[in-house]
């Protein structure tokens, strides 16, 4: 996204996330939350996409939580399952998917995917 010139102009920060505790820490997801719902799941996506918001100056919000694989998954959550959620100030909304293939391309899928939820979200979808 940044390699793109003049994209100090639009994006403003991001955080990566990896763990529960900095979910916590820096995005403000709720402990009940996380052991309700697990970190992949559509309730912690929100949550992180909430906080994001809360905690900068952004407009726009997109938060990416998932299982890229090959190893990490369960039956209920097998790798490639990605849950995303986008939002603004006044709208959010949730969405989980799975993707096939390998790490390499779950994470690729989940870059397109997650960058298509923003133009919907600003084309008012």
């Amino acid at each position: 996204m940044t390699s793109i010139a003049g994209s100090s102009a639009w994006f403003e920060r991001g955080y990566v996330t990896y763990s529960n505790a900095a979910k916590r820490e820096l995005l403000g997801v709720s402990g009940k939350t996380l052991a309700k719902h697990g970190a992949v799941s559509e309730q912690t996506a929100l949550e992180m996409a909430r906080g994001a918001l809360k905690r900068s100056r952004a407009s726009v919000a997109v938060a990416v939580t998932g299982v890229a694989g090959p190893s990490g998954g369960s039956a209920a959550k097998p790798a490639g399952t990605v849950c995303f959620a986008w939002g603004t100030r006044k709208n959010l909304r949730s969405e989980t998917r799975r993707f096939r293939g390998d790490r390499t391309s779950v994470r690729r899928q989940s870059v397109v995917a997650a960058l298509e939820g923003v133009l919907d979200l600003l084309a008012g979808g």
